[in-house]
């Protein structure tokens, strides 16, 4: 078996932390956040870690809400960076069983560029990967992920295997994964999903940078714009 590539120098990630608090409050995501973040730096990978809730992200889906009237809207001063990333990871908390509001903000953001084309007419997003994080003390750890990654994926990112981690306490009030005994930090099951779900980015972000992203073949709109069906056999009874 080849030595595995464990130096990926010139990869960049974004970690979106979608919870409510702003800086400089202490945020149990970004707990969980930093444990992937430092993997990351560890083997070279440049990372930012924001928070949207600090900055004024207007709701809708288009690329800049000013243009919809809104007063102010920061997300088009952020979404560049995402868009040079070769990873993107959303984390957040659970309310409700949900995912918090931001997050649900900044996936109709994501979707508000997903018009947005690269060079070979396919979705901007296509060649980057993502994953996400999750915290809370009331379950909900699969049903927010799949909502994350499906919207990523249905935009264009690539979703590695076992792309999602997270941590809940026990049902009910109690501590929170930064508090003093909560295991948060010292679950195994928590930190093995973590360290895979951070490896898999990795390996599939430098995959796709060395093959040139996705082969733009059979998913490039312009082309079926023009009537390329790359082999779609329509059925006769609609022709």
């Amino acid at each position: 078996m080849a030595s595995p590539v464990t130096d990926f120098t010139g990869l960049r990630a974004t970690f979106l932390n979608c919870t409510l608090k702003k800086s400089p409050a202490l945020s149990h995501t970004e707990g969980l956040i930093d444990a992937s973040a430092n993997l990351m730096r560890k083997h070279g990978v440049d990372v930012d870690v924001i928070r949207p809730i600090d900055h004024d992200i207007a709701i809708g889906v288009y690329p800049d809400m000013k243009e919809q009237g809104w007063e102010k809207d920061a997300w088009p001063d952020l979404y560049p960076g995402i868009l040079d990333s070769d990873i993107l990871v959303i984390g957040g908390p659970i309310w409700l069983g949900d995912n918090s509001s931001v997050t649900k903000i900044i996936i109709e953001r994501l979707y508000a560029l997903s018009s947005m084309l690269n060079d070979e007419g396919q979705s901007i997003f296509y060649g980057r990967v993502a994953g996400c994080l999750i915290t809370g003390n009331e379950d909900g750890i699969k049903h927010c992920a799949m909502n994350i990654l499906y919207s990523l994926g249905h935009v264009g990112y690539t979703i590695p295997p076992q792309a999602d981690a997270g941590w809940i306490g026990e049902a009910g009030p109690g501590p929170s994964y930064l508090d003093e005994g909560s295991g948060g930090p010292e679950n195994d099951f928590t930190n093995r999903n973590t360290t895979f779900m951070t490896w898999n980015l990795m390996h599939m972000a430098q995959a796709l940078r060395a093959s040139g992203g996705i082969p733009a073949y059979g998913n490039v709109r312009p082309a079926w714009s023009d009537g390329e069906r790359f082999d779609w056999e329509n059925p006769e009874y609609r022709s």
